[in-house]
């Protein structure tokens, strides 16, 4: 009971992406591009396809718990794999508590005389036990969780593409009249756009970090990236598409939450309630696999010497001081939930939500140089090196284009800080190390 099935991983390579940042997110960014946001969501995700692959690659031949932080230590040195360890396991410490709120708030409108710091406690509880039993219980809830998430999505494009074809009775079709004004903010609205809807591709990462408590690693990463990508560019294409020709882009009701608005359209009974379930089940699976990643990433860091030893200790492949250390800040939200539930939630996300792209940086940096030494990768990277360096120019284009955003600036140099700090640790503690 010490290993993930390959369907566990598979299951979680798409799950892992499939968020309440898709569910509700992507509201932004079809307010800020209009239609064309299905050129904004094209980019993003064809970017978020080129970071999977070099992830891929370098996981097939290099299977670790702490995955990309073991790969920068290989390919740049011992001060970047602390760096971007540390960085993303403060990161998702944040995102857990971010998720556990998000949850919270929708569990709060259907039991109201709960409290939403109670349920913050309640999530935090039960998933914690999830990863504390054995890494095949893990895998089990992740798969049931994730196959709630795909059924949800499948249902709704079936829908509406029924809909856009007149299939549904009552329901008419608008053909292409919602998609005559395509570029209603011009191609500006499209960069910003793009910038809205990349972090919904968020948690891709943690597939390659599974891949490592696999069967079988190698075939394991190779089935899954290879999978799931392209079903989920399917999924993430098909259902703005369906968003933008059923409705008007500007639609109040869109800018809210895109999905509920179609099911609003196409008269399904209680279409909120339905996709507060989806979404609520969406940010449950999202904390079990952003616990696990934690908690996989600080146990590496402890067999290389860069975290306390004691976090070393297993149980059924299950790392459990690794575990409670990476769960801590998320029951410390319990508190910030009691003192302040209207704005801890934006306040938290603020805090992190730049760290994927420092990730994916790194990502495409240690490919670049790791690819210098595999002969024959099983995995290999699509048009290397050039697809790579164009990975690697889009992502620093997008932190460049944060910090020329007055909104999104504040976000990119908190993470900066945040960055900067453990980097100077790792610095000073490898300077001392070679003394």
């Amino acid at each position: 009971m010490t290993h993930l099935k390959n369907r566990h991983v598979t299951m979680i390579a798409l799950g892992g992406v499939i968020g309440a940042g898709l569910f509700v997110g992507t509201g932004a960014g079809i307010a800020l591009a209009g239609p064309a946001v299905l050129i904004s969501f094209g980019l993003a995700g064809l970017l978020a396809l080129l970071v999977l692959r070099m992830l891929g690659e370098m996981a097939a031949e290099h299977p670790s718990g702490g995955a990309f932080s073991v790969h920068a230590e290989k390919a740049i040195g011992p001060w970047a794999g602390f760096t971007v360890g540390w960085t993303y396991w403060a990161a998702v410490g944040v995102v857990l508590a971010v998720e556990a709120t998000g949850a919270a708030k929708i569990a709060s409108t259907w039991i109201p005389a709960v409290p939403q710091w109670a349920w913050v406690l309640i999530f935090m509880s039960a998933l914690t036990a999830v990863n504390l039993t054995n890494v095949r219980s893990f895998g089990e809830f992740e798969f049931w969780f994730a196959g709630l998430k795909v059924a949800a999505i499948v249902f709704f494009l079936a829908l509406g593409v029924a809909a856009i074809a007149g299939l549904l009775p009552n329901v008419d079709s608008p053909g292409t009249q919602n998609l005559q004004d395509f570029l209603p903010n011009g191609w500006g609205g499209v960069v910003a756009g793009f910038m809205a809807v990349v972090f919904a591709f968020g948690g891709l990462e943690v597939v390659t970090i599974a891949a490592a408590d696999a069967e079988d690693p190698r075939h394991a990463v190779r089935k899954a990236v290879r999978t799931s990508m392209t079903r989920l560019l399917v999924f993430y294409l098909g259902s703005m598409a369906v968003v933008v020709t059923l409705l008007p882009w500007n639609d109040s009701e869109v800018g809210a939450s895109p999905y509920v608005a179609v099911l609003d359209r196409l008269g399904i009974p209680a279409a909120g309630q339905v996709m507060n379930v989806v979404i609520f089940v969406a940010l449950l699976s999202a904390i079990n696999a952003t616990l696990y990643g934690a908690a996989r990433m600080l146990s590496s860091l402890a067999e290389r010497g860069e975290a306390p030893k004691a976090l070393l200790n297993k149980k059924n492949g299950v790392p459990r001081n690794a575990v409670l250390a990476s769960v801590a800040f998320g029951f410390f939200s319990v508190v910030l939930n009691y003192l302040w539930p209207d704005t801890v939630f934006l306040l938290l996300l603020n805090a992190v939500g730049s760290a994927l792209l420092v990730v994916w940086a790194f990502v495409a940096v240690s490919q670049i140089r790791l690819r210098r030494t595999m002969e024959n990768p099983a995995v290999p990277m699509w048009g290397y090196p050039y697809l790579s360096w164009l990975a690697l120019a889009a992502i620093i284009a997008v932190i460049v284009l944060m910090l020329s955003d007055e909104q999104a600036r504040g976000q990119i140099l908190s993470t900066g800080v945040l960055v900067a700090v453990v980097a100077a640790v790792a610095l000073i503690r490898s300077a001392l190390i070679s003394r």
